[in-house]
C-alpha cells in the first residue's frame, strides 16, 4: 500500500508541474523523489496511456503537456424559458464529470451566477459556453454579444470611464436590477476560483487566488462580455469558507468588503484628490466593515486620505474602516488623517521622504 501511495504522489506531482516543465519533467521529478529517470518514465507512460498527458517530439526533444479530458461547447438562444439551473443540471455538470462535492459546489455557484447575469443583463440574443478540463484544472468560458458589463455599469452610475465600473464590481453589492439581484455574484465568484477574468469593451479585469491585487488591463474594443473561470479539480477550498470570510460579527450576511484601492489609479495618475477618494468610498456605507487594501501604492495625497479616514468616519461612525498593506508613505497620510479626526485640528505627523504632493484636481 505504501508503494502504491508513493506512485500516486509521484503522478500527482507530474500533473501539477508538467505545465512549467514540459521538456524536463522527467529530470525534475527524478530529482524531487530521488528516483531514476527510468522509474519516472514508467509513470509518464501510465499517465499518457490514461490520456492525462499528451506527448510529442523525438527522444531528444520529447515534451509533455496536460491532455484535454473534456472539450465541450454549446450556444444557447436567450428566451424567457432559458433557466441557468436547468442548463447546469442538464449540460454543465455532466460535462464537467465526477468531482468532489466542494469543487462541484463552487462550479455550480459560479456558473449559475455568471450565466444568469448574461441572460438577465446583457441584452444578448444568445450565450455561448465552453468547457475545458484536464487532469489538473477545469475552466469555463461564458460569452455574450450584449451591451457589455462595464459599459452597462458605467451608464447606470453615470461614470466617466468604464474602468470606474471595475472598482464598483470589486466592492460587491452592485446590481443594475436591485429588485431581482443582490449584486453579490461576481464578488464572491471572483474569490472562489483560482482565476477569474472578465473582458468587455476596452477593459479586462482579472483576479487570481493568492494574489493581493485585482488588475485592470487595456484591451481592444469588443462588444459583449466574456467571463472565464478556472479551478483546480483537487482544491480544498469551499464556497462556505469564502462566504464566511466576508461576514463579520457573527452576521452571516455580506457585511464585509475589501476595496483594492489601486483600482482607482490609472496610468501614472496619483491618488491625491477628494474626487478620487469619493469614488473609492462610493457605496461602502452598505457594509459594516470595509478593508482598504493599499497594495501596490507608494503614497497617496493628504486630501485623498483625509476624505476616507477623517471626513467619512465623522459621517459614518458605525462603519469599521481597516487599512492594510500600507507603505510608509501611505501609512503617514492615514495616520495624519485619523489623528486630525481625534484632535479636531491639523496634526503634526513626522513625514517620510517623498515627492511633494501635487495640487488637488478639481472634482469631476
Amino acid at each position: 500500500m505504501r508503494i502504491r501511495a508513493r506512485g500516486e504522489e509521484i503522478r500527482r506531482y507530474i500533473i501539477e508541474n508538467v505545465g512549467g516543465h514540459p521538456n524536463d519533467i522527467s529530470k525534475v521529478t527524478a530529482d524531487r523523489f530521488k528516483i531514476t529517470r527510468q522509474a519516472v518514465n514508467k509513470h509518464l507512460r501510465k499517465l499518457t496511456s490514461e490520456k492525462a498527458l499528451a506527448n510529442s517530439g523525438a527522444t531528444r526533444n520529447h515534451s509533455y503537456k496536460l491532455a484535454p479530458l473534456v472539450k465541450w461547447h454549446r450556444t444557447y438562444q436567450v428566451t424567457p424559458a432559458l433557466a441557468e439551473d436547468v442548463v447546469w443540471s442538464n449540460d454543465i455538470k455532466p460535462a464537467l464529470g465526477q468531482q468532489p462535492e466542494n469543487v462541484s459546489d463552487i462550479w455550480q455557484y459560479g456558473f449559475t451566477e455568471m450565466f444568469n447575469n448574461a441572460k438577465d443583463h446583457s441584452e444578448s440574443p444568445d450565450i455561448s459556453v465552453g468547457i475545458s478540463k484536464t487532469a489538473m484544472l477545469s475552466n469555463i468560458l461564458i460569452i455574450d454579444r450584449g451591451i457589455g458589463i462595464f459599459k452597462k455599469i458605467q451608464e447606470a452610475l453615470n461614470l466617466l470611464d468604464e474602468r470606474h465600473a471595475i472598482l464598483e464590481l470589486a466592492k460587491g453589492k452592485f446590481t443594475t436590477d436591485p429588485d431581482h439581484h443582490t449584486g453579490e455574484g461576481i464578488f464572491f465568484a471572483s474569490r472562489m476560483f483560482d482565476a477569474f477574468n472578465i473582458r468587455s469593451g476596452n477593459c479586462f479585469f482579472t483576479h487570481k487566488i493568492g494574489e493581493t491585487e485585482d488588475w485592470i488591463l487595456e484591451t481592444e474594443s469588443e462588444r459583449g462580455t466574456s467571463v472565464w473561470m478556472e479551478l483546480s479539480n483537487h482544491t480544498s477550498r469551499t464556497s462556505k469558507e469564502i462566504f464566511d470570510q466576508y461576514s463579520s460579527g457573527g452576521d452571516y450576511g455580506f457585511t464585509k468588503t475589501v476595496v483594492p484601492v489601486k483600482l482607482a489609479q490609472y496610468g501614472d495618475d496619483k491618488l491625491i484628490s477628494r474626487s478620487q477618494a469619493k469614488r473609492v468610498l462610493a457605496r461602502v456605507e452598505l457594509f459594516k466593515t470595509v478593508v482598504f487594501d493599499f497594495e501596490g501604492l507608494d503614497t497617496v495625497g493628504q486630501s485623498f486620505a483625509d476624505e476616507i479616514f477623517r471626513v467619512f468616519p465623522l459621517q459614518h461612525p458605525e462603519i469599521d474602516l481597516i487599512p492594510i498593506n500600507m507603505s510608509e508613505g501611505v501609512e503617514q497620510m492615514v495616520r495624519r488623517a485619523r489623528l486630525e479626526a481625534i484632535l479636531g485640528e491639523p496634526a503634526n505627523v513626522p513625514s517620510v521622504e517623498s515627492s511633494p504632493e501635487q495640487p488637488e484636481k478639481q472634482p469631476d
